[in-house]
Order: structure tokens, then C-alpha cells, then sequence
């Protein structure tokens, strides 16, 4: 008798429903032809609002004046701005006539604007006068020198931008023409967004998305969301991220849902609001926004009762959080993405009528026309169903490349087409899969491997413990110990005994961190993804680590 051999931890979406193979000006004329009075655009931050009808004619006017500018085919046009309306409008604008939309962090500092800039070779620049505590102006009049293909600045607000607009509506008769012409030149394929992934390292990279990577996965988003025209999606995430314009806009955008805009930046009480006044039935958030959202002194003064569904996405998600998401938020239906920028962003989703077991503790099952596998990093080997790899992902989703840089492209796309993500995942015997860490981020405490996930998982069952994140640290003796950088409940307090006494019994010894850091925030990149690189360092500054010197 032989026992069969264990099922691989390789799956592959769906093909039922087909790829849509059209660019995005194209669908937003389809959708704007089956339903041009409904409402499209809802600008909080302005009060303003569009419906479907009106949006088209304000992208077309927008396209026509880029044309008459003499934007061509393949320019690159940065934007650096809050989420507003005109960045929705430069969106949509752009793809028209297809002019690649470069997407800035609004967090960004000089050095970081001048190397996209150059580095993408942008031909426009469009950006808000200042943002919170930064004056764009000034910072784009110090680098402009040191981008030589910069040709133009138009900051929104400003009597350029108001002319640029206002000369797009008045050319466009003459236009429609041009527009036309331009628009039977696109395909699906032809690049249409640059978006600089966040490195922990050197400088960002720039993944190259087409109107068929970003278009589609907006769509099979919105289709595992059960999205119709009668959706209000509530956007709190940034534009500048495919959490916002992909996740948000370009599934609205596919199903003919309504974009809501809370504020420019993520607001608890704005986005709290939005919900209630526009009866969102959507909501998205990376987990550290729906714990502000959850803690919220406010919380029980708004009417939640609208939202069905929404997605939590950006990092891996508490499961006490998401609990609490399901029942004190209404959202029984939210689905929990997981992708990355090179894949446009998500290659595995939950189902709205997943078991609540796998729903809160898992990120899903694989997208539609996406493949996926987990893999031994070290022999490239499809692990068996169970077993701790590297995930990787193929499909249409795939980015076409880093912008200009093909030798870090084939680092991460291999011969096969599939992207190696970095993260590591566990797939079950149904296809579900979760992600227990990044490859770098893993501890070996002592030859034993510790996933700070699982560690993580376990702390915030404590009663005083609002949000955790945990960290691998040298030591002399154990190569790494484990570090809990800790964000207590308000009133509660915690020590390192007190920690080491909750773990003993209920986590293996080699799992109890020995250290411990009280803090009221975690560093973070602009869309909310933790960065354990600078809690490490901090720690080890903090602690006066090094490796091999006593840590006692």
C-alpha cells in the first residue's frame, strides 16, 4: 500500500469571468454610458460632487487640454498631492490620452522627489501648493535644477491650473477629434502608472503598471466585494497608493460605484462622518486605521448601519480587530487583500461568505486569472500544503517591470514569470493562505525560526495591549532575541516581568520576547505599512545592542 504524495501549496484563480481587455478611458465612457446619472465622485474635502456623465466630460476636458499641451503617448506627468478630486480627475485624465501617471508619496522629502522625477524623466509635474506641514513649492523649486526633462509645474488651486482646466472645456469641440485619435491609438497593455515601491533600503523602484494590470484588478476586487451602482465606497487610504486609486477608484470605476473622499488625509472622525452623511456601504483602511477608527472617543456617535462590506488590507490584520470590524463597524461582508505594488496590488482575497475562521485569520484564496505557489527560498522548490515559504505570484497582474531598471527586474521576476514577493506564507489544504512574516523580518533565536507574526498574534490577547509589533534584535549568546515594541490601552501599564510572566507557560520559551518597548506610535510609511527596519534600529540604539557584547 502507498501513500499518496501531499498536495502542493500551488493554486489558480479562477478564468470564469474574463479579463477585461480595454484601457481605462474606455471604461470609464462604458460606464459612464450605462450609468451617466448616478453619482460617481463625492470630494468631501470640497463639497463637491460628480455624477457619472459629468466626471467623463470633465476628463475629457482635462485630456483635451493635456493634448493641446502637447503631452504625447508614453510622457510621464507626476502628481503630489492629498486625496482631492483632481487627483481622481489626473488619473482618469492621463489614461485617456495615454500619458503614464507617476505617483509621488506626498510624504516625500526633496531628495526623494527629485530622484522620482529624474528617475521617471517626468515631462509635467502636477502637485497641491503644500500639505500639511510641507510647502511643495518650495520643496519642487529646489529640485527642479536636477530634473532636466521637468518642462512644466502646475500647482492645483493656482490661476494655471484653473486655466488649464477652464481652456480644456473651451478646445474641446475642436479636440474631440484628436482625443479620438489618440484614444484608438492605446492599448490595454501600454504602461499607464509608475508607483514607487517604499525600499527599506537606497532608493524606491518604479513599478510599471499598464491600463490591463490596474484596470483588471480593480475589477476583480470589486467583484469578490459583490460591488454594484448601488455602492458607496468611503476612501480614506491615499490616492498615490493602488490601495487608493486601483483599490478604490478603478473598482468603483469598473462596477459604476460611488467614490466617497473623507479628507485629504486619513481622519478617524472625517472618515467616520463620510460613512454616516453619504450612507457608505464600503469602507477600506489599513488595520492601523480601523484601531484609530475602533478607539475613537466618537465612535458611538456615528451610524455605521449602512456598510456591508469594505476591504482591510496594507499589513496583516489582528484578529481581535477584524472581530470587532465584523460586529461594531456592520461590515460582515469585509474582505481581507493582500498584494503588493509590483502585482497591482492583490493577488489573494476573502470571500464575503468565507467561514469567519478563515476570514479573520487568513488573507485568502487566490485572485481570478492569478496564479500563486509558496515556495523553499533557498531551493526555489513548491513547498507541500502546510509548510512556511516564500509566496510568490504570476498572472496579468504582474507589473511589466521596474521603470528603466532591468537588472532588478529580473531579481525579482523570474524566468517563469513570477514574482517573488520576499513574504513568507503558509498554504492550507483548502487554498487559503497566510502570511507569517517577510523572509528578512524572520528571528533565528538560537537555530529555532520565530515568526513575529505568530508572536504578535498571541500579545494581543492581552488585556492592556491596544496594538503590537515585534522585532529581532542581536545577541551574543542566541544570534537574535525578540523585542515587543507595545502601544498600550489607554490607563493600562506593562512591564518586561510582567510581559515574560504573561507568555510563561503559553508560548514556547524561545518565542517570550526578553525585551520590551512601551511607545505610543509605531514608524510607519504614509499608507500605514510598519517598518521594522527602523524599530530594530531604535532598539538596538535604545538598548546599546551589538552584536557580540554581553546584552545583559
Amino acid at each position: 500500500m502507498t501513500s499518496s504524495a501531499p498536495a502542493l501549496s500551488y493554486a489558480a484563480g479562477s478564468t470564469d469571468v474574463p479579463l477585461l481587455e480595454e484601457t481605462i478611458g474606455a471604461a470609464l465612457r462604458r460606464t459612464a454610458t450605462a450609468s451617466g446619472e448616478r453619482e460617481a465622485l463625492v470630494d468631501l474635502v470640497r463639497g463637491r460632487r460628480w455624477t457619472w456623465a459629468e466626471l467623463d466630460a470633465a476628463v475629457d476636458a482635462l485630456a483635451a487640454a493635456l493634448l493641446d499641451a502637447g503631452l504625447a503617448r508614453g510622457d510621464r506627468l507626476g502628481i503630489w498631492a492629498p486625496n482631492e478630486a483632481e487627483w481622481t480627475l489626473t488619473q482618469l485624465a492621463t489614461a485617456r490620452i495615454g500619458v503614464v501617471l507617476v505617483t509621488i508619496n506626498p510624504a516625500y522629502r526633496t531628495s526623494e522627489l527629485q530622484f522620482v522625477l529624474a528617475q521617471s524623466g517626468c515631462r509635467w509635474l502636477v502637485a497641491a501648493p503644500e500639505f500639511k506641514t510641507s510647502d511643495y513649492r518650495a520643496m519642487v523649486e529646489q529640485v527642479r535644477g536636477d530634473c532636466p526633462a521637468l518642462e512644466r509645474v502646475v500647482f492645483l488651486g493656482d490661476e494655471d491650473w484653473a486655466r488649464l482646466a477652464a481652456g480644456g472645456t473651451a478646445q474641446l469641440a475642436e479636440r474631440e477629434g484628436q482625443l479620438a485619435e489618440r484614444e484608438a491609438q492605446l492599448s490595454a497593455d501600454d504602461p499607464i502608472n509608475l508607483q514607487y515601491t517604499s525600499g527599506t533600503t537606497g532608493f524606491p523602484k518604479g513599478a510599471t503598471l499598464s491600463h490591463r494590470n490596474i484596470l483588471n484588478n480593480g475589477y476583480f476586487v470589486g467583484q469578490l466585494c459583490r460591488y454594484t451602482a448601488d455602492d458607496r465606497i468611503c476612501i480614506p487610504v491615499p490616492f498615490y497608493h493602488c490601495f487608493g486609486m486601483v483599490m478604490g477608484n478603478l473598482a468603483a470605476l469598473t462596477h459604476g460605484a460611488t467614490m466617497v473622499v473623507p479628507a485629504a488625509a486619513f481622519d478617524p472622525v472625517a472618515t467616520l462622518r463620510a460613512v454616516q452623511d453619504e450612507r457608505c456601504t464600503s469602507l477600506y483602511g489599513v488595520p492601523t486605521m480601523f484601531i484609530a477608527e475602533l478607539e475613537c472617543e466618537r465612535f458611538g456617535e456615528f451610524d455605521l448601519s449602512s456598510l456591508r462590506t469594505g476591504i482591510m488590507a496594507g499589513s496583516p490584520c489582528p484578529v481581535e480587530v477584524m472581530k470587532r470590524v465584523l460586529t461594531d463597524m456592520h461590515m460582515e461582508q469585509v474582505t481581507i487583500c493582500y498584494g503588493m505594488t509590483e502585482t497591482s496590488p492583490v493577488s489573494t482575497q476573502s470571500r464575503v461568505d468565507d467561514e469567519l475562521d478563515k476570514r479573520v485569520s487568513t488573507v485568502g484564496r487566490v485572485h481570478p486569472h492569478v496564479e500563486v505557489q509558496v515556495v523553499d527560498p533557498a531551493s526555489g522548490q513548491v513547498v507541500p500544503r502546510g509548510l512556511t515559504g516564500e509566496l510568490c505570484t504570476r498572472g496579468y497582474s504582474v507589473m511589466l517591470g521596474y521603470w528603466d531598471e532591468p537588472d532588478k527586474t529580473a531579481q525579482a521576476i523570474d524566468g517563469d514569470g513570477w514574482m517573488h514577493t520576499g513574504d513568507l506564507a503558509v498554504m492550507d489544504d483548502e487554498g487559503y493562505v497566510n502570511i507569517v512574516g517577510r523572509i528578512k523580518d524572520m528571528v533565528i533565536r538560537g537555530g529555532e525560526n520565530v515568526y513575529p507574526r505568530e508572536v504578535e498574534e498571541f500579545l494581543y490577547s492581552h488585556p492592556g495591549v491596544a496594538d503590537v509589533q515585534v522585532v529581532g534584535v542581536p545577541d551574543p549568546r542566541y544570534g537574535e532575541e525578540l523585542c515587543a515594541w507595545v502601544r498600550l490601552k489607554p490607563g493600562a501599564s506593562l512591564t518586561e516581568q510582567e510581559l515574560r510572566a504573561y507568555c510563561s507557560g503559553r508560548l514556547a520559551h524561545y518565542k517570550v520576547p526578553r525585551y520590551l518597548v512601551v511607545t505610543d506610535e509605531f514608524p510607519m510609511t504614509v499608507t500605514g505599512k510598519i517598518q521594522k527596519f527602523r524599530m530594530r534600529d531604535a532598539t538596538i540604539e535604545r538598548l546599546g545592542l551589538q552584536p557580540g557584547r554581553p546584552t545583559a
